[in-house]
Order: C-alpha cells, then sequence, then structure tokens
C-alpha cells in the first residue's frame, strides 16, 4: 500500500508563502491523479487543487487559483503546493490525496476520487 508523508507546513505571516511536500512511498506515484485537500477543525474538508499523473491537467478551487500553483516530480514520488499571498483563512490542515487507479484521465475536485490520505501537515497564517 502506497503511503503519503506530507510536511512543510508550519507558521507564517499573511502575504507570505510556503511550499508544502508530499512523498509516496510506492513507485506507481507515477500513474496517479494527486491532489490536496485542507481541513479547519469542525468543518468539511475542502478540496484545494489537483494534477493529472502526468502533470498535463490540473484543477484549482476559486479560493487556490491565482495564489497556489500544484505540481510533482514523479521521478522523486513527491507532490508540491507552492502557496503564495497567504491568508488567515488559509489556516488548516492541509492533506495529500492521491487515486490510485492507475493512469486515470478525470482530475476532479470531488473527495470520493481519492482513496489513499496522508496525515496532513498544519498551515497557520497569521494577521
Amino acid at each position: 500500500q502506497v503511503q503519503l508523508v506530507e510536511s512543510g507546513g508550519g507558521l507564517v505571516q499573511a502575504g507570505g508563502s510556503l511550499r508544502l511536500s508530499c512523498t509516496a512511498s510506492g513507485r506507481s506515484f507515477g500513474s496517479y491523479v494527486m491532489g490536496w485537500f485542507r481541513q479547519v477543525p469542525g468543518m468539511e474538508r475542502e478540496f484545494v487543487a489537483a494534477i493529472g499523473w502526468d502533470g498535463g491537467s490540473t484543477y484549482y478551487s476559486d479560493s487556490a487559483k491565482g495564489r497556489f500553483t500544484i505540481s510533482r516530480e514523479n521521478a522523486k514520488y513527491t507532490l508540491y503546493l507552492q502557496m503564495n499571498s497567504l491568508k488567515p483563512e488559509d489556516t488548516a490542515v492541509y492533506y495529500c490525496v492521491a487515486d490510485s487507479r492507475r493512469f486515470v484521465h478525470e482530475v476532479t475536485p470531488y473527495q470520493n476520487q481519492y482513496d489513499l490520505w496522508g496525515q496532513g501537515t498544519q498551515v497557520t497564517v497569521s494577521s
């Protein structure tokens, strides 16, 4: 079973930047649609961004569009989320997710597409 491990979270001031990373344990990483979700305690998980298995397709939430960039390095089994112009409302636990069906073309914001989830990394943006 592929495991996903996030890193790069932390505390940053509003307007600052962070880059999250997600490293996968299995060699099938390069065939998976990957994404990021986030969750504030007491609220539902929220889609942030997703990327096709070859990096050719990306999908962003309205709140992420123009500020966040999702990318991947399949040779390093690593997914990234570059977050710029951070706002206090971006404060959340960020989860790396994967669709373990290989070479799927759909890249969607729907949680039920993604069956693999990391443990999450905390991002806190102070005002």
